[in-house]
C-alpha cells in the first residue's frame, strides 16, 4: 500500500470535501440522518476541542507558569513516538483561507507512513512551538482520531495515528456544517471534562456576536445576555468573538484534565 503524495491528497480532498459536506447536512435530516450517521460513529470518528487560545480580548497576557489549556496539547505531544509536521492545512489551502502555513500534527508511528511530500518530522519542541504559532493566530486545536484521515493519505496505521488539527471558522472538514448535527457526531465530537465555557453577565453587552460564532449552536440570547447550553464543546472560538471579554475558559486540575484527555485518545489509538 503506496502512500499518496501531496498532489494525490490534495486532489481526493477537492473531491471528497462536497461529499462529506453533503453527508454532513443529511445527518441533519431526520429520515435521511440514518443513512450517513454510520459514518460519524466512534471508535472511527473522534473529536476533541482544546481551547489553546484563551485570551480574552482587552485582557493582559498570562505568564506561562499559568495552567492554560495549551498545556494539553504539550503533555499529549510528549505521549508522541513521533511527529509529522504537515506544510499547510489541508481545509484552509481548499478553501483559499489563511493562516494557510499552519498545518496539522501527525501523531504517532503513523507519522512515518505518510508521504515526506505533505511535510516533515518535527522534534518535540519543533512541534509545541508550532501549538503555540496557531495559539497566537487564534486558531482551535482538534485532536481527532477520524476515518477521513487514513484515507486521505493512503496509510492503514490508523489504530496509531492521531492528528492535532489547528482550525478556524468556515475552513474546517471537522468543524463546519455542525448547526444541525447526526446523534454519532455530536456524540464523537463530546466537550472534555474538566472545561467550562462561562460568560460574565456583568460584562456581557448582548451584542450576539458568539452567537454567530458558535459552529455547534451551543449560545442563545435570555434577557439580553449570552447564554451558553450544555451541548457546547468548550472550543475558545467565541472568546475572540467577544468585544467586552465577558467570555472565558476554566479548566479544573490540569493533571486530572489531562488524564481524561489520555484515557480518550487511547480508547482509539496508540501514539506512544
Amino acid at each position: 500500500m503506496k502512500a499518496y503524495p501531496k498532489w494525490r491528497v490534495r486532489l481526493g480532498f477537492k473531491i471528497g470535501w462536497p461529499l462529506i459536506i453533503l453527508g454532513k447536512k443529511l445527518a441533519g435530516i431526520p429520515w435521511l440522518g440514518k443513512l450517513a450517521n454510520p459514518l460519524f460513529a466512534l471508535p472511527h470518528s473522534q473529536l476533541t476541542a482544546i481551547p489553546i487560545n484563551t485570551v480574552t480580548i482587552g485582557e493582559e497576557a498570562r505568564t506561562e507558569n499559568m495552567s492554560l489549556p495549551i498545556h494539553l496539547v504539550e503533555k499529549l505531544l510528549n505521549q508522541a513516538s513521533h511527529i509529522m509536521l504537515l506544510d499547510e492545512c489541508i481545509c484552509r489551502a481548499h478553501m483559499n483561507v489563511e493562516p494557510r502555513g499552519i498545518g496539522c500534527l501527525i501523531l504517532g508511528r503513523s507519522a512515518l507512513d505518510i508521504h515526506p511530500s505533505n511535510g516533515r518530522l518535527v522534534t518535540m519542541e519543533e512541534a509545541k512551538a508550532h501549538a503555540h504559532k496557531a495559539a497566537q493566530a487564534g486558531l482551535v486545536a482538534n485532536v481527532a482520531h477520524v476515518w477521513i484521515d487514513p484515507v486521505g493519505f493512503n496509510v492503514r496505521s490508523f489504530g496509531q495515528m492521531l492528528f492535532i488539527c489547528f482550525c478556524g471558522p468556515k475552513a474546517c472538514l471537522y468543524t463546519d456544517y455542525l448547526h444541525k448535527r447526526a446523534p454519532n457526531l455530536d456524540k464523537s465530537y463530546s466537550r472534555l471534562p474538566g472545561l467550562r465555557t462561562n460568560v460574565d453577565t456583568a460584562k456581557c453587552d448582548g451584542c450576539g456576536l458568539c452567537v454567530e460564532a458558535c459552529f455547534v449552536s451551543a449560545i442563545s440570547m435570555a434577557g439580553g445576555k449570552a447564554v451558553i447550553n450544555e451541548v457546547c464543546k468548550a472550543c475558545g472560538r467565541c472568546i475572540s468573538h467577544c468585544p467586552p471579554a465577558a467570555i472565558s475558559i476554566a479548566m479544573d486540575d490540569e493533571d486530572k484534565v489531562f488524564q481524561q484527555l489520555l484515557a480518550r485518545v487511547r480508547s482509539v489509538a496508540d501514539i506512544s
